[in-house]
């Protein structure tokens, strides 16, 4: 199953709709046979995920489906299924961007893609599980300085780190 954030003029940032169909997917994948593997990606070439919609946060829309906080972010952070899940990042993963690939079993980035942790600019924090996975799966100081400064690292040296599992050209990821 292909799951695609498709919110390209809002850079795939993440609201109510999308993270309701997200869990939904996913809850379908997890329930159907001649699904192995579920794939997430981002509408376009330019963002694969910006994180959480800020502005429909500042409009003071919801974020979760009624009774369904449990999903986590986007429907998907702490949404485990029994399937391997796969993040096929095509542009920028910020924020909860990177948070979707963290919480992936591999990811396979665009030669283009980049990855951070944003939050500390803006006074928030990465708390869809970011901060912890972040240095669970690369080394620790490194993530320490991605959480603090909120500095971006591109597809080579997440490759490098650890975080993403292949590099490819763009038209192929």
């Amino acid at each position: 199953m292909v799951i695609t954030l498709n919110r390209p003029e809002a850079r795939n940032a993440v609201n109510l709709e999308s993270t309701t169909l997200v869990g939904e997917a996913l809850e379908a994948a997890e329930h159907d046979r001649e699904v192995r593997a579920v794939v997430v990606t981002g509408a376009g070439d330019t963002a694969f995920c910006a994180g959480i919609d800020l502005k429909a946060v500042a409009r003071g829309e919801r974020t979760f489906p009624a009774g369904r906080r449990h999903w986590g972010f986007a429907g998907y952070v702490s949404h485990p299924i029994s399937k391997p899940t796969i993040a096929a990042v095509n542009g920028f993963a910020l924020g909860g961007g990177t948070e979707i690939v963290l919480a992936s079993d591999l990811a396979v980035a665009a030669q283009t893609a980049q990855f951070g942790l944003p939050e500390v600019s803006r006074g928030i924090v990465a708390a869809a599980g970011g901060a912890f996975r972040l240095s669970a799966q690369i080394p620790p100081k490194v993530a320490m300085e991605m959480i603090l400064t909120g500095k971006p690292v591109d597809a080579a040296t997440a490759l490098r780190l650890g975080l993403v599992n292949r590099v490819v050209p763009t038209a192929s990821v």
